[in-house]
């Protein structure tokens, strides 16, 4: 079984290296600035989120920190999970560690986006208590991130 543990300062060229994995995997763009710049508040402490990554460093998890009037509370966004080698087992650890983190922290719920076509991902996540809604997500974007 893999140990997670909140990740740090240290941790920043092994979380930007699976982050830019994720990017190749999942066909969105990477841009090392703009990651260090994402990631270096989140490692520094909570107070926009936090970071787990496996002992080994072969998988990673983003969740950071919401407040949602209509779920009345505190919520988190699982912003990104990424295992590099899949069905060990250890996205299962993952998700199911950083869900008892988010309800020990009292968040109400934990949401996430997938790929409208990610049917495999979607399954993944319904395996561990998502359920699909009928929100759809716009954005309003300030830089491009092409």
């Amino acid at each position: 079984m893999q140990s997670i543990r909140r990740a740090i300062a240290d941790d920043l060229d092994a979380v930007i290296a699976l982050h830019e994995q994720f990017c190749t995997v999942d066909g969105h763009p990477f841009d090392r600035i703009r990651a260090t710049a994402a990631f270096v508040p989140l490692l520094a402490d909570d107070r926009h989120g936090v970071v787990w990554i496996t002992a080994e460093a072969s998988a990673y998890a983003v969740v950071t920190w919401g407040w949602s009037i209509e779920a009345g509370g505190a919520e988190g966004v699982l912003d990104e999970i990424y295992v590099t080698v899949r069905g060990g087992g250890t996205g299962t650890v993952l998700i199911e560690y950083l869900l008892a983190d988010a309800r020990a922290r009292g968040l109400v719920r934990v949401f996430l986006e997938t790929e409208s076509a990610n049917e495999r991902v979607r399954a993944f996540y319904a395996r561990h208590g998502f359920v699909v809604d009928d929100s759809v997500w716009m954005s309003h974007p300030f830089v491009d991130l092409d």
